[in-house]
């Protein structure tokens, strides 16, 4: 785990300082948490409501997203991102960390943390990028990270914690937010009877963000993807929709699909920057 990693991290029992000691982080109170032998640290304490994101779910992500098909979205994550300062960037919900990696790879940033309530997507996240660190918490309640220490945090996707994100932001950082627009993946929404992006999308995250933060700049990406059945399959495993549909039904409605589908890519990025 990285060094500037471990030193803004907190116990999510007593949220005292904690200090590494050979493979065991440790806080004064002495509550321990091992690090895995892939390199993340589950700090999720008693059981959790929320339901993270499957080993199937994640490795169907990492086969998506290593293909490159949503690098158009990394990439304007990474430019927007480079109104941040110098200091460790964190994102919540982060999944495999395939975009917080390629911001990574545009700033000065020493670190990034990925946080996310699923193990399966924490072992990814912890070999996605040198200086990836990948933790395990419910990102919906009290973050193991200590007050203002980030000069970027990230939500892409994932669901939003205005409290806490404006707890652990610097007053100089940001808060970077990407959602889907309504046309995101619409060539593939009727097959698959995937979720529809709610209505109420915007008006929901002004609500969660806006005591904490303001909103300084809102572009839209937009992109064309080219798909094998084997890509739309991926792309629906990855995603909510595999909750409620069977990996047998996803596949089978792929194999309906013609040879390459062209799917349009379609998001919201935001900067909000703290009250």
């Amino acid at each position: 785990m990285h060094p500037e990693v471990v030193a803004v991290l907190q116990c999510p029992c007593c949220r005292d300082h904690l200090t590494l000691e050979g493979r065991t982080l440790r806080c004064g109170a002495g509550h321990a948490f091992d690090l895995a032998r892939t390199g993340y640290v589950n700090f999720v304490v008693g059981r959790s409501a929320r339901v993270g994101d499957t080993d199937a779910m994640v490795s169907a992500r990492d086969t998506f997203l290593s293909a490159g098909h949503f690098d158009p979205l990394s990439a304007e994550l990474a430019m927007v991102a480079q109104r941040a300062g110098p200091g460790i960037a964190v994102e919540l919900g982060s999944g495999t960390a395939r975009h917080l990696s390629k911001v990574l790879d545009a700033l000065p940033t020493p670190a990034g943390l990925a946080i996310d309530v699923s193990a399966a997507a924490a072992r990814r996240a912890a070999r996605a990028h040198p200086r990836v660190s990948a933790v395990v918490a419910d990102t919906r309640r009290t973050l193991p990270v200590a007050d203002g220490v980030a000069a970027l945090a990230m939500l892409v996707f994932a669901p939003r914690n205005g409290a806490e994100l404006r707890r652990i932001v610097r007053d100089d950082g940001a808060l970077l937010v990407a959602t889907p627009l309504p046309d995101h993946l619409a060539e593939l929404r009727t097959a698959f009877d995937l979720i529809r992006v709610d209505a109420e999308k915007q008006t929901r995250l002004d609500a969660a963000l806006s005591p904490g933060f303001a909103r300084a700049e809102s572009r839209q990406v937009r992109w064309e993807m080219v798909l094998t059945r084997s890509d739309c399959e991926a792309l629906v495993a990855m995603g909510p929709s595999a909750h409620h549909l069977a990996a047998a039904a996803i596949a089978e409605r792929a194999h309906r699909l013609p040879d390459a589908t062209r799917v349009t890519g379609a998001c919201c990025v935001e900067v909000w920057t703290p009250r």
